[in-house]
């Protein structure tokens, strides 16, 4: 059991010196990311199994898991697994993720939504945390190099940085990442009328927003983002710093358990 944060990553971290073999995270995308992080990198690479009962569930909706807890179980005993990506984020700390990273309006976002927000408004937690956030949408001139070849300048409301596919309980924000294929996909919404906005934000629930002319999708291993002023990042819907910020994809570096 956990109390507080960090218990996951140590506890994990303490599993794996032990050597064991197998390391199931029951809960959401914030339990299941300190949990990588105790393990990414370690001498040896245990299997690592999900049980999805958090806020959101997002990376779990990724992976294709049911919502039913007894066919979960029968998943993990099967201890089928699949080679997944994650990635590396440099900020003002080093830290790993397996869904998503999310910066500028997103981060005013999740600085909104309090453990209380979570507990009450559950899977509307991100909505709540959005309209408490409102008042304070901004854009950020903000310049991207990818892979180190590519340059976009440009001024925008809100990054993207993808290996997963959902945010927010369900969005399908990156609806054709693939956390196997060794890329990033890197999504901007730019500077636009609210009128443009809405009808994009609309999209985005649907899932139909990259036929939007205004968005700008790229793929790439390396992401490096600079800003004015400084946009704070999320991964996996927990706080990690503020740009600039550089984003490293690591192959294949999990054993996970799937269906």
């Amino acid at each position: 059991m956990t109390k507080k944060r960090g218990d996951a990553e140590k506890l994990s971290r303490q599993a794996v010196r032990a050597g064991r073999r197998y390391i199931v995270a029951a809960g959401g995308d914030g339990t299941l990311n300190e949990v990588i992080n105790g393990v990414v990198g370690a001498a040896h690479r245990p299997r690592i199994g999900l049980l999805p009962l958090g806020t959101g569930n997002d990376f779990a909706r990724t992976l294709g898991l049911p919502f039913s807890l007894e066919e979960n179980i029968d998943i993990l005993r099967a201890s089928k697994t699949r080679a997944i990506d994650v990635v590396r984020v440099q900020s003002r700390r080093a830290r790993y993720f397996i869904n998503v990273s999310a910066g500028g309006f997103s981060g005013i976002v999740r600085n909104k939504i309090t453990p209380a927000i979570k507990r009450n408004w559950g899977p509307l937690a991100y909505i709540r945390g959005a309209a408490a956030a409102l008042p304070k949408l901004h854009a950020y001139k903000t310049r991207i190099v990818l892979d180190g070849r590519e340059e976009l300048s440009t001024a925008v409301y809100n990054i993207v940085i993808a290996n997963g596919r959902f945010v927010a309980g369900g969005l399908p924000i990156a609806p054709e990442a693939d956390p196997s294929d060794g890329l990033l996909d890197v999504i901007l919404i730019p500077k636009r009328s609210p009128a443009e906005m809405a009808l994009l934000a609309a999209e985005i629930i649907l899932g139909n927003h990259f036929s939007n002319t205004a968005l700008i999708f790229r793929r790439a291993r390396k992401i490096a983002v600079r800003s004015r002023p400084g946009m704070w990042f999320n991964v996996d819907g927990e706080l990690v710093g503020s740009a600039p910020a550089e984003f490293q994809i690591v192959p294949h570096a999990l054993n996970f358990v799937r269906q």
